[in-house]
């Protein structure tokens, strides 16, 4: 008798104990983890949504940079923590998709071992050159760089070397990609003179741009974007080139759905918010909030999606 009460009392608890982290979350700190450098996109959007949580918690939010190997060593932390809610990781088409096929033996499966919380943003590259470089425009950066092979190309995430090679191939170019710990890293390259091109994060992108230390010279999307009306989209002169990046958080997988749903509800509100949109624009990306279920959908395409582009790019995994 006194097993089957010590058994019960052990299903009761199990069955309640889900409702009881959410109703009692957060109760300590929650860490956002940022798998790329401070200053990238998904790191300002980060910023902006741990800053809005910690209102709402009236709990601390530390956002920690966990940068290198494309996003992989910070994906993978927050893989092995615990499925508590705690930690979390701002991911991104990079971390998400395109690393599937980037990399022989990833430490980590993006389907597998995390629960989608909220895709938060989509947004896109600029194609940027050095303001004292020759070419003005998109036609004439195609014609120099057909007359002048090997142009270094930097990348530092899976959209930008994405990018690099679909320049090659569409642009009919030749270009020698080097890799980098992150965009921002990249960008100052080009604006030192050390490399001829980048392709940039939008809300990294444009400061500089308006700063003029950076000439950006098309965008990524498959059509111009909203945010930049001005500049091309590579597509108009390279048909069918198109790199339309994302950001999102996730949660360990194993995190209580119940928790899951209350990060989602708190980031939902704050990204309905008028100001929100402005906020984020102004950082280069555009509100696009997916709740978990179609997120976790959205992610098992984009997995198949980019592995395919990658193949058709011609990058061999490393």
């Amino acid at each position: 008798m006194k097993l089957r009460l010590g058994l019960l009392v052990v299903l009761l608890l199990n069955l309640t104990a889900p409702a009881l982290a959410a109703e009692d979350f957060p109760q300590r700190q929650i860490k956002i983890i940022v798998p790329f450098p401070a200053g990238a996109g998904p790191d300002n959007v980060a910023r902006l949504i741990g800053q809005y949580l910690q209102d709402a918690f009236g709990q601390t939010v530390l956002i920690e940079n966990r940068a290198g190997a494309l996003g992989s060593i910070g994906a993978q932390e927050v893989a092995r923590s615990a499925p508590d809610g705690y930690t979390l990781l701002m991911g991104t088409n990079t971390t998400h998709a395109s690393n599937v096929a980037t990399f022989k033996n990833l430490s980590y499966d993006p389907v597998k071992d995390f629960v989608p919380v909220i895709r938060t943003t989509t947004t896109a590259m600029v194609l940027l050159i050095n303001p004292k470089s020759e070419p003005k425009d998109l036609p004439q950066f195609l014609d120099y760089a057909k007359a002048h092979p090997n142009l270094t190309a930097g990348y530092g995430s899976g959209a930008s070397q994405i990018s690099i090679a679909q320049l090659q191939s569409r642009g009919a170019m030749s270009l020698v990609a080097a890799s980098y710990r992150g965009v921002p890293q990249a960008m100052t390259d080009v604006m030192a003179g050390v490399i001829d091109l980048t392709f940039g994060d939008f809300s990294v992108a444009i400061p500089q741009m308006q700063g003029g230390t950076l000439r950006g010279i098309g965008v990524t999307s498959a059509t111009r974007n909203e945010l930049t009306p001005g500049l091309p989209a590579l597509a108009e002169v390279m048909p069918g080139f198109e790199a339309t990046i994302w950001y999102g958080l996730f949660a360990p997988a194993g995190t209580p759905a119940p928790v899951v749903n209350r990060i989602y509800a708190e980031c939902a509100k704050f990204l309905a918010m008028p100001e929100t949109k402005k906020k984020l624009a102004d950082v280069g990306v555009i509100v696009s909030p997916l709740a978990p279920a179609e997120f976790g959908a959205f992610v098992k395409g984009e997995v198949v999606r980019w592995s395919a582009e990658m193949k058709a790019a011609g990058i061999q995994p490393q």
